[in-house]
């Protein structure tokens, strides 16, 4: 594997460093940026399931979210953490939504990962109320990765890059 310092920001393969590779399995929302009808722009928190090429979020169906997905799909995706220092995934491309009947299955896939008993029994609701579901795919073309250790913002001043 390339060292992820060597790489820069927007490369697609930062998706193979350990950093992005936690992130995308970790019990953590993606924050999808896109934006709205009126022009302005919206983040919005959701759970997600990474494929290993795909970045797949879900909605049911009919929603807001997918008329303006299908209006302006290009997005933006932040996955982070809360610690000091952060750890942050930055992840664009276009969206694109496709309807099924019934739970898609990395709602439930993504639902599950925090192995939470009530996620569970949620999903066994959903089941037997959702009719059908909007997945949200997004196939990543520009991808960052900052660990405020080894990979900083590209505007971080040197003091803080240990320069």
């Amino acid at each position: 594997m390339t060292a992820s310092t060597e790489l820069p920001q927007g490369d697609i393969r930062l998706l193979e460093t350990d950093t992005a590779r936690r992130l995308l399995a970790a019990n953590l929302p993606a924050r999808l940026a896109f934006t709205a009808a009126d022009g302005t722009p919206r983040v919005l928190p959701i759970n997600f399931w990474w494929n290993g090429s795909e970045l797949i979020m879900a909605g049911f169906a009919p929603s807001k979210k997918a008329r303006m997905l299908r209006r302006h799909p290009d997005v933006a995706i932040t996955i982070d953490t809360e610690s000091a220092p952060p750890e942050v995934l930055l992840i664009r491309g276009r969206a694109e939504i496709h309807e099924i009947d019934g739970l898609a299955p990395e709602y439930a896939l993504a639902m599950n990962k925090g192995g939470d008993e009530a996620a569970a029994e949620r999903l066994e609701f959903l089941r037997a109320m959702a009719p059908r579901m909007e997945r949200i795919v997004l196939r990543p073309t520009w991808v960052g990765v900052m660990d405020f250790r080894t990979r900083f913002p590209s505007g971080a001043p040197d003091w803080m890059k240990g320069a």
